[in-house]
C-alpha cells in the first residue's frame, strides 16, 4: 500500500459527533500501552500522525484519520487501566461498543495485543464480543522485538490457543524492526476490498 495522504478529521464520543459515512473503516482496539498509536504510525510511514503517549489510558476519545482519500482508520480509546479516573473508564465502553455495533461503514477491526503478556479478560471480552456480533477482527501481536525467535513461536501459539484461534492467524509486529507490515496492510486491504454482507 502506497500511502499519498494521512490525515486526522476528527475526535468523537457519540454517534452524532462521527465524520460522515463515505469510506470503510477500519478500526484499532487495544489495551492501554499496547503500541496501538506505535502501529498506526508504522504502517502509514508517519512519526507523529497519532499521539503516542507513555502514559497508559491517554487517548479517551474515538479518533479517525483519512487515508487517501479512499478510508479511515478509526483509533478506539485503550481500555484496562485502572490510574484512569472511574467515570472515564466507565464511558469507554459504551462509546467503543456504540460505534462498533452501528458503524456501517466497519470493515473490521485489528485487534492488538503485546506478546509478551497473556491475553487479558478484558483482551478476551472484546474477541469474544466481536466474534459474536460477526466482525471480522485481525490479531497482531505487538513489540515481537522483545522476544527471542524461539519465544515469539511459543507466545504466539500460547495466544492464539488463548483466543482460540490458529496460530497463523495472528500477526507478529514490530514498530521498530517493521516486522510484520506487509501482513498488516494485506489482511486490511482484503477487508477494505471485501464486498459488503448481503443484508439478513
Amino acid at each position: 500500500m502506497i500511502i499519498k495522504t494521512a490525515e486526522f478529521i476528527t475526535s468523537a464520543v457519540k454517534p452524532s459527533q462521527y465524520p460522515p459515512d463515505d469510506f470503510p473503516e477500519i478500526a484499532f482496539a487495544g489495551r492501554s500501552n499496547v503500541g496501538k498509536s506505535s502501529l498506526i504510525n508504522t504502517i502509514l510511514n508517519r512519526k507523529r500522525l497519532v499521539k503516542t503517549s507513555s502514559t497508559p489510558g491517554r487517548t479517551q476519545l474515538i479518533n479517525f484519520f483519512l487515508v487517501n482519500n479512499a478510508f479511515s482508520f478509526v483509533d478506539l480509546p485503550g481500555y484496562g487501566y485502572a490510574k484512569v479516573p472511574a467515570h472515564i473508564r466507565k464511558t469507554w465502553g459504551p462509546m467503543i461498543e456504540r460505534y462498533l455495533s452501528d458503524r456501517e461503514t466497519l470493515k473490521g477491526v485489528v485487534t492488538i495485543l503485546d506478546i509478551r503478556r497473556i491475553p487479558s479478560p478484558e483482551d478476551l471480552q472484546l474477541i469474544d464480543w466481536l466474534t459474536r456480533m460477526s466482525i471480522a477482527q485481525i490479531p497482531v501481536l505487538t513489540k515481537s522485538d522483545k522476544l527471542s525467535k524461539t519465544n515469539r513461536i511459543k507466545q504466539k501459539k500460547l495466544i492464539a490457543e488463548r483466543l482460540s484461534m490458529e496460530p497463523e492467524h495472528c500477526i507478529l509486529f514490530s514498530a521498530k524492526t517493521r516486522q510484520g507490515k506487509p501482513e498488516v496492510w494485506k489482511a486490511i486491504e482484503a477487508l477494505i476490498d471485501a464486498p459488503p454482507e448481503p443484508a439478513q
